[in-house]
């Protein structure tokens, strides 16, 4: 172990400051993605109505005296992926939301297929994208469903545009500067943080994934091939080292108590990498939150409990009454 870390410092001078950014299209890039230029990055979405937020009753298009039947605004639904993801994670999801609502996705700035340029990766940067993208798309309002460290960019997000949201969801929060391992406290000096993720990020995914997971039998070798390509899109592990120093959650712990929005809280119980404490220290923080758990089941509730989570999720935000 001594030897590993004399090893590490001795690399340092090669690897601090050799970790490069990336804008504009990638090699494998699908076909029919979407994408819109939004705070400086090429942003990857997914829109279910198009950018046309009314839909017409089913099976009918106008009334027996011939005149159009009124279009029906449906109420539109963002989801905010967790770190090293992207839109695919709600794929269990989108379908059963889509059937009331407008369903919203982004691939965050430096994940999936958007840009990785150089700059501001923190929660308030990436919330900064989603509110530009609902202006983009011509949302005015919208509930806001998020997993793991995308919590803390719909908790920014909110915090600094409670007028545009309704509802919160959000699945297996990453949000306390007590959950951050000493890896990313250590990623946060210059030229450490390069090394250590120069040498290590993209190594062993099978194990971190397995870490995610209680049933075992979700990590696929399909799954572990989808996350190591992922890996090696141009400017990755840049833009994760960025994300990762934008973690600063001691400034902004405290003024979680201020959001008032009808919150639901939807945990694994099994969780290794979010721990069920942390849940009930946010329920208690946020006044208006309700916490549901899932048993056997780990940091993908959308996943492992895709059923049960996903019925919950429906009915919170179907619910006209505003309660959790």
């Amino acid at each position: 172990m001594l030897r590993d870390v004399w090893f590490l410092f001795l690399l340092l001078p090669l690897l601090a400051g050799c970790l490069s950014f990336h804008g504009g299209p990638m090699p494998g890039e699908p076909r029919n993605a979407r994408f819109a230029e939004v705070e400086g990055a090429r942003v990857r979405y997914l829109d279910t109505e198009s950018g046309d937020a009314t839909t017409r009753p089913a099976g009918a298009t106008e009334r027996e005296d011939g005149e159009p039947v009124p279009a029906v605004e449906k109420p539109t639904v963002v989801l905010v992926h967790g770190f090293a993801s992207a839109i695919e994670a709600w794929s269990p999801v989108i379908p059963a939301l889509a059937k009331t609502h407008r369903v919203l996705a982004l691939d965050l700035k430096g994940f999936g297929w958007t840009d990785r340029p150089e700059g501001d990766y923190s929660p308030e940067a990436q919330a900064r994208i989603v509110l530009k993208l609902l202006e983009v798309r011509g949302v005015r309002k919208a509930a806001l469903v998020a997993h793991s460290w995308g919590s803390t960019v719909a908790l920014a997000a909110v915090l600094a545009a409670p007028e545009r949201f309704t509802k919160l969801a959000l699945y297996d929060a990453w949000v306390y500067e007590d959950q951050l391992p000493t890896f990313f406290h250590w990623a946060r000096a210059e030229g450490v943080g390069e090394a250590l993720f120069g040498l290590y990020y993209k190594e062993r995914a099978d194990e971190r994934m397995a870490l995610a997971f209680f049933d075992k039998r979700y990590v696929t070798e399909r799954l572990v091939e989808e996350v190591d390509a992922a890996l090696e899109r141009p400017g990755t592990v840049a833009a994760a080292l960025a994300a990762v120093r934008g973690q600063r959650y001691a400034e902004v712990e405290a003024k979680y108590r201020t959001i008032d929005k009808p919150t639901l809280l939807l945990w694994g119980r099994e969780d290794l990498v979010t721990p069920l404490k942390f849940g009930e220290r946010l329920s208690r923080e946020l006044p208006n939150s309700k916490l549901v758990v899932y048993p056997r089941c780990g940091h993908f509730p959308m996943i492992e409990a895709m059923d049960a989570s996903t019925r919950d999720l429906v009915a919170f935000l179907t619910a006209k009454d505003g309660t959790p």
